[in-house]
């Protein structure tokens, strides 16, 4: 029973964690490359998918939607840079500014409600493919295109694509640059003040678009849907380098390992959820499942790198 009703689960898990991996790539930006705390995420992740839907449901055509879901997170992410660049505040305390500003804005996007439902004629791309999480396989129409995870997948890949090509430019290599030696990078002319605007724009316009996917995915946005969204993209980011650090050297496939991370953190997720476990208890094992991978870079370098000969000599 438990193993059936795992498998059956199985395809929406992967199908969320996809959808997810989108948003963790946008964390990956800010935690890895950037090295900035953004909490942005937690509002971003409404806003994208507020947008989306109240675009589709007031008759709007699916890629303006989306379209527009973007530029609500780009302009979440320019604030937040504004904050921190112009304004001297410490990152983090930026992105928690703009995550509590961000709640009364998507209330009011969503008309003043704290959920948005798509209706029948609202359904479109991942609207339509969202029950795949009832079936172990769901071809819709009847062609297999039309599944969500592989609609996903090759969006998650074209993503890839495109920011492994932005981050090989002159302008990409700056942003590099700028996380890794502020000091140095502004020794060679480089404005780190607009690298950090602009990755942190770039990151939160990457979590809207997840958002929107999301709220396409499942057929309504929800003022909560982006509550501890940063843990989750924490955990796709940590559980992706613990898993392939050491196999995956080029910069696109360190964003893949990210998304299969995501995938890895639904998995469990609802390996733990098929064992019966109280839902109420879900954040809690968010947290453990992330505290864990956390440990793990730790306890590899503590108790499983084999000393080196010059500790050899000395003991």
């Amino acid at each position: 029973m438990f193993f059936t009703d795992f498998i059956n689960a199985l395809p929406g898990a992967v199908a969320q964690g996809l959808i997810w991996g989108i948003m963790a790539i946008g964390v990956y930006i800010t935690y890895k490359i950037l090295d900035v705390a953004d909490l942005t995420v937690d509002g971003t992740m409404c806003t994208g998918g507020a947008v989306c839907v109240m675009m589709l449901t007031s008759g709007k055509p699916m890629w303006l939607a989306l379209l527009a879901a973007v530029g609500a997170g780009l302009l979440a992410g320019l604030v937040t840079g504004l904050f921190h660049t112009l304004m001297g505040i410490p990152a983090i305390l930026a992105g928690i500014l703009s995550q509590l500003s961000l709640y009364s804005i998507n209330l009011k996007i969503m008309d003043n409600k704290a959920n948005q439902s798509l209706n029948a004629r609202n359904f479109n791309l991942l609207v339509s493919l969202g029950n795949v999480k009832s079936a172990p396989v769901r071809i819709v129409d009847g062609h297999p295109v039309f599944n969500p995870i592989f609609l996903v997948a090759v969006v998650l890949i074209l993503i890839i694509a495109v920011l492994y090509w932005f981050f090989g430019t002159e302008l990409g290599c700056s942003l590099r640059a700028t996380g890794a030696n502020p000091n140095m990078s502004r020794a060679q002319g480089i404005n780190t003040k607009r690298g950090v605007v602009l990755g942190l724009m770039v990151s939160n316009a990457l979590v809207a678009f997840s958002s929107a996917l999301l709220a396409q995915y499942q057929g309504f946005a929800d003022i909560n849907m982006g509550r501890g969204a940063i843990v989750i993209g924490l955990a796709a980011v940590i559980i992706g380098t613990v898993l392939f650090d050491r196999i995956f050297h080029n910069f696109a496939l360190k964003l893949l390992a990210v998304g299969i991370g995501a995938i890895v953190y639904y998995v469990v997720l609802q390996l733990v959820l098929s064992l019966g476990v109280d839902t109420n208890l879900l954040k809690l094992l968010s947290a453990v499942v992330v505290a864990i991978f956390l440990a793990v870079p730790y306890w590899r370098k503590q108790y499983m790198s084999k000393p080196s000969k010059a500790t050899e000599k000395k003991s």
